[in-house]
C-alpha cells in the first residue's frame, strides 16, 4: 500500500535520461527549447528523430539487466501477418503483394509480463517522457496505449532473425535499443508511406518484392530512443548476424485515451496466451 504522505516519487526519466545532452525536463526556454525545435525538424524531414546515447550508460546497464533477466520468462512468437496486421483482403488479385503475409520469429515480452515496478515500466509511464514524444510529434493530445499486451514490449530478436515488414497498430511508436546485435539488426522503413487517405503503392509494392532503394536504413547503439509514425511508415529490422541477439523496448502511444487494440490483432501477435487471457475475459463480463 502507498503512504499517502511519503514525498512524490521524482519522475525516473530525470534518473535515466542523458539530460546534459537532451534537455528534455524543461521544453520551453532556452537548451531543451531549442532541442525541441531540432527533434521537431528532423520528424518533419526525414520522418524519424533519433537520439543516440539517450539512456545514460550506468542505467543502460539496469535496463538491459531487467529485460534480460525478464525474456527467460517470455514465449517465443511466430508471428505471420500481412503488413497491416490484420486479414487478408480477398478482392485483391492472388498476385497482390498486399495479400502477401510474412513470418518472424522473436521472444516477446508483452506489457502485462513487465512488472510495474521494474525501471523500464517506470519510464514507459513517465509524464516528462510522453510530454516530450508528444511535442516532438506535435500533437494535441498523447496518451500511453491502454491496451494490456501492446503499451509497452520488449523484443529480442536472435541471431538470424528479423522483424518483418509491417505497419503498427497505433500511429506514434518509439523504440528504445537496450542491446544492439554485434551485427545487423538495422531498423529499416519508409518514412510516411500512407495517410489516412492514400498509400504510396509503388515504393511499397517494390520493398515487398525486395527492392530497398527508397527505405531509409541506419544502424544504431545500445541506449538510442528512435521516435517514428510507425502507423504510416511501412518498416522492419533486417537479419541479426553474430552471437548476441537484439534486444529492444517498444513504447507505444496514441492521441486517444483508452485505446485498445482489436482482440484479432492481439491473438495474431501474441498467440494462445493472449486468446485466453482475452477469453478468460469474456467469460468473467458475461458472468
Amino acid at each position: 500500500m502507498t503512504d499517502m504522505n511519503s514525498p512524490a516519487r521524482q519522475d525516473i526519466a530525470l534518473d535515466l535520461i542523458d539530460l546534459d545532452h537532451y534537455p528534455i525536463a524543461d521544453l520551453d526556454k532556452g537548451p531543451g527549447a531549442n532541442f525541441l525545435v531540432e527533434c521537431q525538424r528532423s520528424m518533419e524531414a526525414n520522418g524519424w528523430c533519433n537520439l543516440d546515447r539517450f539512456i545514460r550508460a550506468d542505467a543502460l546497464a539496469r535496463l538491459n539487466g531487467e529485460a534480460n533477466e525478464l525474456l527467460p520468462t517470455a514465449e517465443v512468437l511466430h508471428v505471420k501477418r500481412n503488413i497491416y496486421q490484420g486479414a487478408i483482403d480477398p478482392s485483391l488479385p492472388e498476385d497482390d503483394p498486399r495479400r502477401k503475409e510474412f513470418t518472424h520469429i522473436a521472444i516477446q515480452l508483452a506489457d502485462d509480463q513487465i512488472p510495474g515496478e521494474t525501471r523500464l515500466k517506470q519510464l514507459y509511464h513517465s509524464e516528462i517522457l510522453t510530454e516530450f514524444v508528444r511535442r516532438v510529434q506535435k500533437k494535441e493530445q498523447l496518451y500511453r496505449c491502454a491496451d494490456e499486451f501492446q503499451a509497452l514490449n520488449v523484443v529480442a530478436l536472435q541471431p538470424d532473425s528479423w522483424h518483418a515488414w509491417h505497419y503498427d497498430t497505433t500511429e506514434c511508436t518509439v523504440t528504445l535499443l537496450l542491446q544492439a546485435a554485434e551485427e545487423g539488426g538495422e531498423f529499416t522503413f519508409l518514412p510516411n508511406s500512407r495517410t489516412d487517405e492514400t498509400e504510396d503503392r509503388e515504393s511499397v509494392d517494390r520493398l515487398l518484392a525486395g527492392d530497398i532503394s527508397k527505405a531509409q536504413t541506419f544502424s544504431r547503439g545500445a541506449g538510442t530512443f528512435t521516435m517514428f509514425r510507425g502507423g504510416y511508415s511501412l518498416h522492419g529490422v533486417t537479419k541479426v548476424e553474430g552471437s548476441r541477439p537484439r534486444i529492444s523496448a517498444i513504447l507505444t502511444y496514441d492521441e486517444q485515451p483508452g485505446r485498445v487494440i482489436d482482440d484479432e490483432i492481439n491473438i495474431r501477435i501474441y498467440g494462445k496466451r493472449a486468446e485466453n487471457i482475452l477469453a478468460r475475459g469474456k467469460t468473467e463480463e458475461t458472468a
